[in-house]
């Protein structure tokens, strides 16, 4: 939308009431539908519909669910784009596709609860999209083969310089210090990365960065390098002890989790279940070595061979596809959709929840482990000689003596009867926290602690599944101008119509 001329309209999650208003109160002469692969069955639907109450409109469909194998006769769309889009619409409208890229400003979240309660807008980060693919080419990632496979991705800004003037405008707008980068492996790129840093501090800005990044990439930066640069939060492929990946290769993945939360780095890690050599006898020691690694965060996915990856179109060949699969159940977390050969489909469900549940109730809550590794880093750097640095942790510690002080003593409480052990190791960051930071604080969690408290318990009690989150609609509308308020002169001049 930001990089089109053409008066444009974004809808994102709409309902199909919503929908159906859209394409019948305006004249559109295309509509563009951006999906994942699982919801291929609603933009089947979605084009349905506009064939229905817009039959002028040109039908473009994009995004993930595009690597779909033969998507061209399962949906009636006139034009299936793979891979990035920018581009391929600059020429469908007749226009530069050689001109920069202008990156909107997006807001992370919206919504944002903890432990039943909403939080802080002011918490929300924004999102930055340097990049987009992975040169790194493992064969199950959807994101490195949909733009071009292994050894390959397109930049959308290639210097430090435009990352800096991007988030400074989308710290001045929305009001942010921190980034959550949408770049499959942004410390991939160290120059870049430099050049940011540089830019951050000439300006003195103590901003943070939530990354993904494998553990070659990470090795390319000191510690303090990390630190400078306000990495807070880092998304890790651990995959598994026995896998070969290259980007793993010769990494005690334990060591640099540890080494990375002593300097107050969250770790999101991420581990692979099911794959090719795992057994009912084996995987159990797997899963007992991702859990060891306390990770801040664990993502546990299923092996899953997804449409358009390389390990699909092995799968495929192989004939081990399971067949009748509906898509919207290939996604890593449901069970497997290919014949696994030690393991069921029925027990790799079992073994994911398991995994699940036991880093739960060994690690306990992941907001107790980012809080701790938060702690961390203000030891370590609330003295630090650089001043951007201080900052940066005097924000968490901020954090860390009002609201997520209440939470620990909530979730201490709440896990006493049923997990004491961890409900010690909860009670013990609590008291080391009390004692960093006074008696302000100590009251504080006192006061409002049981009230985190009761509303964790009726969230409990209110979702004993979970809550269903819908995310809400929102419309945005650019180089738009209304039939009310426009001429007719004005209105012949608006070149490429409406989308």
């Amino acid at each position: 939308q930001h990089n089109i001329s053409a008066p444009c309209t974004v809808l994102d999650f709409p309902t199909r009431e919503r929908f159906v208003e859209e394409l019948t109160s305006e004249q559109y002469d295309v509509v563009g539908i951006s999906s994942i692969i699982v919801n291929l069955g609603k933009v089947r639907e979605m084009c349905r519909l506009v064939r229905q109450h817009s039959p002028q409109s040109e039908i473009v469909v994009g995004g993930h669910v595009a690597a779909v194998p033969g998507i061209e006769r399962m949906i009636d769309a006139d034009h299936i784009v793979k891979g990035e889009g920018i581009r391929w619409f600059r020429e469908y409208l007749g226009e530069d596709p050689e001109r920069p890229i202008n990156h909107p400003v997006i807001r992370s979240a919206y919504g944002f609860r903890t432990l039943g309660l909403p939080a802080s807008h002011g918490e929300t980060a924004a999102t930055i999209i340097p990049s987009v693919g992975c040169p790194m080419g493992c064969n199950f990632c959807t994101t490195s083969s949909f733009f071009g496979g292994k050894g390959r991705m397109v930049n959308f800004f290639e210097t430090g310089a435009e990352l800096y003037r991007i988030m400074a405008e989308a710290e001045a707008e929305l009001g942010v210090s921190s980034f959550f980068i949408m770049d499959e492996n942004f410390l991939l790129q160290r120059r870049r990365a430099m050049e940011l840093l540089s830019r951050m501090k000439a300006n003195h800005k103590p901003w943070s960065f939530y990354v993904f990044s494998s553990a070659n990439a990470i090795s390319k930066y000191t510690m303090r390098e990390l630190v400078e640069l306000g990495i807070a939060g880092i998304w890790l492929g651990l995959e598994s002890p026995r896998s070969a990946y290259g980007k793993l290769k010769g990494t005690d993945t334990r060591r640099l989790t540890a080494e990375l939360q002593r300097h107050g780095i969250r770790i999101l890690g991420s581990s692979i279940v099911g794959l090719e050599h795992h057994t009912p006898e084996n995987i159990v020691g797997e899963i007992e070595h991702a859990v060891a690694h306390d990770t801040d965060f664990h993502q546990f996915m299923l092996y899953t061979p997804v449409p358009g990856t390389p390990l699909y179109a092995d799968m495929e060949e192989r004939g081990n596809l399971l067949p009748g699969i509906d898509l919207a159940d290939v996604h890593g977390q449901y069970q497997f959709n290919f014949r696994h050969p030690a393991i069921s489909a029925a027990e790799s469900k079992r073994f994911l929840d398991w995994a699940f549940r036991l880093d739960f109730e060994r690690n306990g809550p992941s907001l107790y482990r980012m809080m701790r590794t938060m702690y961390n880093g203000w030891r370590m750097y609330k003295d630090d000689l650089d001043a951007r640095v201080r900052e940066r942790v005097a924000g968490e510690a901020r954090q860390l003596r009002t609201w997520y002080g209440s939470a620990l003593f909530g979730m201490e409480k709440y896990l006493k009867p049923t997990n004491r052990q961890v409900s010690d190791r909860i009670r013990s960051l609590r008291k080391s926290i009390e004692g960093e930071f006074g008696l302000v604080s100590r009251a504080l969690n006192h006061m409002a602690g049981p009230a985190v408290l009761v509303a964790a318990r009726l969230e409990a009690w209110r979702f004993p599944n979970g809550r269903r989150i819908e995310p809400r609609t929102s419309v945005t509308r650019r180089n738009w101008l209304s039939t009310v308020d426009a001429s007719p002169a004005l209105e012949a001049d608006l070149a490429g119509g409406k989308l």
